[in-house]
């Protein structure tokens, strides 16, 4: 996926009484969207409202779960704009893909693939830009004087020639009365007072998340709302036979029952009885088409295909041939190794939860919403109406890593239908517990990576990889992404290496398995990462090449340069001495560049007394071009580093026929803060243009670990997590 430029173009104004509402288009993305268009190449966007209190609100088009986008995109305009940072507001912007596309996916408004910042740098600047160049005109007109003689700084309009000043709301009403400029000028990035600079901020979102303002999803509780628990099948693929809800209608506060096509719905006053009501209802669940095989059973299906060449979906010379004729010379070596990767789920602090008010002729809906166009065009159909029928309020949410990037819209097709089946007027709140998310789907797929490298005199002369697994992407709103049947989430990573490898080659099978998959944090880059880097690293080490030294001799394409820079950096920031640093400990290394961000970590590890790793600290550097937010890039590095760790080491989502076994974090183990390593990250300073920074951070601290594992004489881990199950409780 590329960020498509945009450009301002002339067009009329959004009066609103309050003040001023900057507008402005973007460019079509598919001919589809240009027919649906008004007349002209752009389609309307608007993100900047000033109002007559001085306070200056950006409308998000991107959701907030915790990564930082309400503060970096608010960064963005506040910076052309000039404004102070105390006077700054955002707000979720309305479902709207006309209005709020992401440019990165084309025409669908949704955040996902670490592209909020990345999509909306250019377009965010020029909403600044333009609103900064319409309130100075304003200015000029009211005091007769040169546009050019006026400045603006934190927020207050001045003419210094006159000593007459003027903010923004003071100027709001006079500056809608004025055309939108059809070019400005941006800010040279050597004048940015906000955008990079350490402590030029403070998060937007974090004060009312801790006095207790901030609002989600399960905060709802309107008058007459029913809560809705739904009985789902044990087996992916089950479906409801019969049930008998005799027992459940006894429950006090119980409303009603009623079947949907994903279970059976239990209607309440309240979320205890709900939960009451659906431990007493008795369910019959045709297993007729569901899933039935167990992890063990999948691993071996998994490993006979990998016996054979799948679709190729990555190749450079003739890996076949050169590991054939290192088999053959006594003076190669051919290293061979297998890597398994469980099923994961994504357990966000909050589960999924959802709420709609339908009338019978349109639908408002509130909920932490990550791809509002897919779920506007779904609960639209359930209902019977048209999307534009279909309002959603777009909510806080706590935390995704994927999980609300619904790209099937499970949760809303649920929401429409319980909606639907109570009938109108009876608003509504759909929750899932923390068992419900566990053991209802949507997962990281289980991997399997298959790797033959050849080294000789010193050198890598050969390098193939046979991955086994389902698609990220059949079945969704982005199926049309797979081509000649590779779906490139599957293979990110593994089929174009950043080392210079004379004969290469990365083959697919995919699986056809039952289990419902989705995007994880950092998606393919989750297994192929690991695989990936503890492969290059156990190659480097038969050559005799240092981790670090090894890897920079072959990042020698164009495309590896900025990864080989972050590679410098951070054995720079750890005073890489090599890997052995004694004491019981060693470093691993790892790089990888995913969302087109380039991370780079080193891990310090031990072995304890029980046989089970110990990371102790973690270096990092990422170069994610311009910094928007020092601070928030830091802490996502951060984030990123203990959500890898803890899924490394810990997470486990076995089947046993065809049923999930964990069920909450008992059994599904998280990191805990004593176990959370020291991390120290730098920022490699970039003029490139911003990327991601939500799931960069989680690839390559696996594979760190394990590469440091290596030196401590410790088998690198093939079979994921790292501490088997029943010793990680």
């Amino acid at each position: 996926m590329t960020i498509h430029q945009t450009d301002l173009s002339r067009r009329s104004i959004l009066k609103a009484a309050a003040g001023l509402t900057i507008a402005f288009y973007l460019p079509p993305l598919a001919k589809a969207q240009t027919a649906a268009a008004p007349a002209g190449p752009f389609a309307p966007n608007a993100f900047v409202r000033i109002g007559t209190d001085n306070t200056v609100t950006v409308l998000s088009k991107h959701i907030e779960m915790g990564q930082g986008p309400y503060t970096g995109l608010t960064t963005i305009v506040a910076e052309e704009l000039d404004a102070d940072w105390a006077q700054m507001r955002v707000e979720g912007a309305p479902a709207n893909n006309k209005l709020y596309n992401n440019l990165a996916f084309g025409p669908i408004q949704g955040t996902g693939g670490s592209s909020a910042i990345a999509n909306s740098f250019e377009q965010l600047r020029k909403a600044g830009a333009s609103a900064r160049a319409m309130l100075v005109q304003a200015a000029a007109e009211q005091w007769k004087v040169p546009a050019d003689a006026i400045t603006v700084t934190k927020g207050v309009v001045k003419h210094a020639v006159s000593n007459r000043q003027a903010t923004f709301g003071e100027l709001a009403q006079a500056a809608a009365k004025l055309p939108v400029p059809t070019n400005v000028t941006l800010k040279k990035p050597e004048d940015f007072t906000l955008i990079g600079k350490e402590g030029a901020i403070t998060r937007l979102d974090i004060p009312d998340k801790t006095n207790g303002k901030a609002r989600f999803t399960i905060d709802i509780n309107e008058p007459g709302m029913l809560t809705v628990l739904v009985a789902h099948p044990p087996r992916f693929g089950g479906k409801v036979a019969s049930f008998d809800d005799a027992e459940t209608r006894k429950i006090p506060g119980v409303v009603d029952v009623k079947a949907l096509s994903s279970g059976v719905a239990v209607y309440a006053n309240g979320m205890w009885p709900a939960m009451k009501g659906r431990e007493a209802l008795r369910v019959t669940w045709d297993e007729s088409a569901a899933e039935k095989r167990g992890t063990p059973e999948l691993l071996a299906e998994y490993r006979a295909a990998a016996d054979k060449t799948g679709i190729i979906a990555g190749r450079e010379g003739d890996a076949v041939g050169a590991l054939a004729k290192a088999s053959a010379n006594s003076a190669a070596k051919v290293v061979k190794a297998e890597y398994v990767f469980p099923y994961l789920a994504h357990a966000p602090m909050e589960p999924l939860n959802g709420f709609i008010n339908w009338d019978g002729e349109r639908a408002a809906a509130k909920y932490g919403c990550q791809f509002q166009t897919v779920d506007q065009g779904a609960i639209a159909k359930v209902l019977g109406l048209k999307p534009e029928q279909v309002t959603i309020d777009m909510l806080l949410a706590g935390g995704s890593f994927g999980r609300r990037a619904q790209a099937t819209a499970e949760l809303a097709i649920e929401l429409a239908e319980a909606a639907k089946a109570i009938g109108p007027n009876k608003p509504i709140k759909l929750v899932r517990t923390r068992d419900d998310d566990i053991r209802g789907g949507y997962y990281r797929p289980m991997f399997l990576h298959r790797m033959k490298g050849a080294v000789e005199n010193g050198k890598i002369v050969a390098w193939s990889d046979t991955v086994v697994g389902q698609s990220f992407m059949a079945g969704s709103a982005f199926a049309g992404m797979i081509k000649d049947g590779v779906d490139p989430t599957q293979v990110e990573g593994s089929n174009e290496l950043p080392y210079t490898v004379e004969n290469f080659q990365c083959d697919l099978h995919t699986a056809d398995v039952g289990v419902p998959t989705l995007w994880w944090r950092s998606v393919g880059h989750t297994h192929t990462a690991y695989a990936v880097e503890s492969f290059i690293d156990e190659l480097l080490q038969e050559a005799g090449k240092d981790p670090v030294a090894g890897r920079l001799e072959l990042m020698t394409k164009d495309k590896s340069k900025r990864l080989a820079g972050a590679l410098k950096a951070v054995a720079e920031l750890a005073k890489w001495n090599g890997p052995e640093v004694g004491n019981g400990r060693a470093r691993g290394v790892a790089a990888v560049e995913s969302f087109d961000t380039f991370v780079a970590q080193i891990a310090e590890v031990s072995i304890g007394k029980n046989g089970e790793p110990r990371v102790h600290k973690v270096w990092c550097a990422v170069d994610c071009g311009v910094a928007v937010n020092p601070d928030v890039i830091r802490a996502q590095m951060e984030g990123g580093i203990g959500f890898g760790v803890g899924h490394i080491l810990y997470a486990d989502l076995p089947l046993d026929g065809g049923r999930v076994v964990p069920k909450n974090f008992d059994s599904y183990r998280s990191l805990r803060i004593n176990e959370m390593p020291e991390v120290e990250v730098v920022i490699v300073k970039s003029s490139e243009k911003p990327t991601g920074v939500g799931e960069p951070g989680v690839p390559p601290v696996g594979p760190a670990i394990a590469n440091a594992m290596a030196r401590l004489g410790v088998q690198r881990p093939r079979s994921l997590p790292m501490v088997p199950a029943g010793r990680n409780a």
